[in-house]
């Protein structure tokens, strides 16, 4: 006679965390209730960016890191955005540039002061013009200063010169449905991109071209996501057909593909 194990046994379970202090913590911020699939903030060595909720337009707050506690309802926002903002993201090469893209249909990049906003910033240092949709995704390329690159519901993905304010590369027949996430590799020669499709695809934008392609990497209709690993594998998150969720990793040097 066998009996079923009643408690499932981890090594988690008799472990404890102790919360953190409210003085620790960031307080009473009105998170953007946008239906957007995205982080809404974003954090570097000096500050923290969380998108908020906005009348009229689109906004987000930049906040020291060292400013903890209950933040006032008048602190002072980025709000140069018509519509409501999608997505954040810090420059890895200067602490104080920060772009937003926006359902306006256009990308900013702001320059931040040195000590954090003491009232509102309405005035970015260049607009990126060039989608005809909703613009859900941006992230700077790793390596070289002033690139950046921006993914709207148009299904283009544009890689701009923020210096010069204009188009590099535009690559608008690699993905036939809404792309989902968009991640650079380690040197900034390739990145990948999950899509609606349910391929996870590599490519190499110079070129504009395909370098690598998974279809159906997890078979549920829900969004995945994927990601460049140091080592030049791919990491993905997904659902399988029974809405059971689902990690991977792939090789796209010897195309193997493993769930976990």
């Amino acid at each position: 006679m066998s009996f079923r194990k009643v408690v499932r046994q981890s090594k988690f379970r008799h472990v404890f965390g102790q919360p953190v202090k409210n003085d620790q913590c960031y307080e009473d911020i009105r998170v953007s209730r946008v239906t957007w699939d995205s982080t809404f903030c974003a954090v570097n060595p000096k500050f923290l960016a969380v998108i908020v909720e906005a009348s009229g337009g689109g906004a987000f707050l930049v906040l020291p890191l060292s400013k903890t506690g209950r933040i006032d309802k008048a602190y002072p926002t980025v709000c140069g955005h018509t519509g409501p903002v999608l997505d954040i993201d810090w420059c890895p090469h200067n602490d104080e540039v920060i772009a937003s893209s926006s359902e306006d249909c256009t990308v900013m990049v702001w320059q931040i002061p040195e000590n954090g906003l003491t009232s509102p910033l309405t005035e970015p240092v260049v607009v990126l013009e060039g989608h005809t949709k909703r613009v859900g995704i941006i992230a700077w390329h790793p390596t070289a200063r002033n690139v950046l690159l921006s993914a709207g519901c148009d299904n283009v993905v544009l890689i701009w010169n923020v210096g010069t304010a204009e188009e590099l590369y535009r690559l608008d027949s690699l993905h036939p449905d809404l792309i989902y996430n968009v991640s650079w590799n380690r040197n900034g020669s390739l990145f990948c991109s999950a899509c609606k499709d349910k391929s996870v695809r590599i490519i190499d934008p110079r070129r504009g071209t395909l370098v690598a392609e998974r279809e159906k990497a997890h078979e549920g209709a829900r969004p995945m996501r994927a990601i460049f690993l140091a080592d030049g594998k791919v990491f993905t998150t997904g659902f399988s057909r029974m809405s059971e969720r689902q990690l991977a990793l792939w090789d796209p040097r010897v195309r193997r593909f493993c769930l976990a």
